[in-house]
């Protein structure tokens, strides 16, 4: 076999990637903002600030419409902020975007919750915590469900440091509070 010979060739089309240069180079880097769309949200008329802020999303494209990407969508504002009111500033409202108008978000309340500051500082040592949740109805038909915090305190001439309350007191105040939330929840709208 020493006069046989060997030749090597190149198929031809085989070897595209040598004229296209770098492979994963894609497509253009585009600004993510320059297709993106603000609408005004609007508050409840419960609250005397009617304009909460805005929100971004992405315009409509093809089968991709942008109201239904806002629907849904569930914003936070401050209390303070909505009925001009800066004892109310330790409370925020959440609420859902339900609507959209034009190029305005209309909302409905979703729920109330306080600042986790405000809340460190009810909480100390020394004393009990009593927590509470309710499921109650509202008389337009509106399901809540409320949760309530209480604590005990210090009688006014009390020599002693701590206030603890014994489980029974506990269960009683509890179903106090339960029967309490339910009353007042079940006769406003």
């Amino acid at each position: 076999f020493p006069h046989l010979l060997f030749c090597v060739t190149m198929a031809v089309g085989q070897n595209k990637r040598l004229s296209k240069g770098k492979k994963g180079k894609g497509k253009k880097a585009v600004d993510a903002f320059s297709k993106k769309d603000w609408y005004d949200i609007k508050a409840p008329s419960a609250f005397q600030v009617r304009n909460i802020g805005k929100t971004l999303v992405t315009r409509s494209s093809g089968m991709r419409v942008a109201t239904d990407f806002l629907k849904g969508r569930v914003v936070e504002a401050n209390l303070a902020d909505m009925n001009k009111d800066e004892d109310q500033n330790y409370r925020k409202i959440r609420l859902q975007i339900m609507d959209v108008q034009g190029k305005s978000c209309l909302c409905n309340f979703y729920g109330m919750d306080m600042t986790t500051d405000k809340i460190r500082s009810l909480v100390k040592k020394w004393q009990t915590t009593i927590e509470c949740a309710v499921d109650v109805t509202t008389t337009d038909g509106y399901k809540l469900r409320m949760f309530c915090l209480a604590f005990t305190k210090k009688r006014q001439n009390q020599l002693k440091k701590t206030t603890y309350a014994q489980t029974a007191q506990i269960k009683m105040i509890r179903k106090k509070m339960t029967d309490i939330m339910t009353k007042e929840a079940s006769t406003v709208d």
